[in-house]
């Protein structure tokens, strides 16, 4: 049997996605996005598990999109348009599940994260990288401009970095990708593994029920226009001060206790 192409670890309330074909550098094919979407539609339904952390197995994060694969659809017919609009329809539908999921998405990337690979580091919620990590949506170099990493691009980063990433092919290194917005945290190679835990357990000893429901909103009003924005927020937080367990982080705040939540 061949190996899986998701592996899922569940370390206490974190779950670890691992891409796992380094063989093509964990390249989106179909295969890659069909087994990437189970596993985010499965643990969406895991109220135990409060942190994802997404990563990749071998040399690097991902490469993008696999394009042996793209180029043998030119077989087809109808020289590869359907098999294509399916690919990018799955892939756009797998980046909007990331920031609808109820955990919090941490990216931790090494190595590359390039064109579709690059897109879905911009499509997690969070991102630590290693100091030596490159970005970049390089797909111009070859006459294939990467329209849909654009969308995920332009929403986290500003607008002239990524029209000039689109139009050059040229790489950021980690240190500019974290300057821009692109990433959060950096470190060296050897300290990866523990910044984004570090990152991933500060979050999971919250309030499971606050972060969720503030991550859902967090994205909900970034669409809306500012009275918009600021009408759905106070009836978040109001539906959120009804919540029991905020009842007692408060009073555990004021009385200068650990407050009493519950593991899950």
């Amino acid at each position: 049997m061949s190996n899986p192409l998701i592996l899922r670890e569940d370390r206490d309330a974190i779950t670890h996605l691992t891409l796992n074909s380094p063989g093509n550098l964990n390249a989106l094919s179909d295969d890659m996005l069909a087994a990437l979407q189970d596993a985010l539609d499965t643990v969406s339904e895991d109220p135990a598990q409060k942190v994802v952390v997404l990563k990749g197995a071998g040399r690097v994060f991902c490469a993008g999109h696999d394009l042996k694969q793209m180029q043998a659809a030119r077989q087809a017919q109808d020289g590869g348009a359907a098999a294509w609009r399916d690919l990018f329809d799955r892939c756009s539908t797998l980046m909007q599940t990331i920031p609808r999921l109820p955990q919090p998405v941490i990216a931790q990337i090494h190595g590359l994260a390039a064109a579709a690979g690059c897109q879905l580091v911009a499509s997690c919620d969070l991102a630590v990288a290693t100091d030596d990590a490159r970005f970049g949506v390089n797909g111009v170099n070859i006459g294939l401009f990467c329209a849909t990493p654009m969308v995920a691009l332009s929403r986290v980063m500003p607008r002239k970095q990524v029209f000039e990433m689109l139009t050059t092919g040229e790489f950021l290194t980690a240190a500019r990708a974290r300057e821009l917005g692109l990433v959060n945290r950096i470190a060296a190679p050897d300290q990866l593994e523990r910044a984004t835990h570090d990152l991933a357990q500060t979050i999971a000893s919250k309030l499971s029920s606050a972060v969720r429901v503030g991550k859902r909103a967090f994205y909900e009003q970034a669409d809306l226009t500012l009275a918009q924005a600021y009408g759905l927020t106070g009836d978040v937080m109001v539906n959120n001060m009804l919540n029991a367990q905020t009842a007692e982080g408060i009073s555990a705040f004021l009385e200068k206790r650990a407050p009493d939540w519950p593991t899950s």
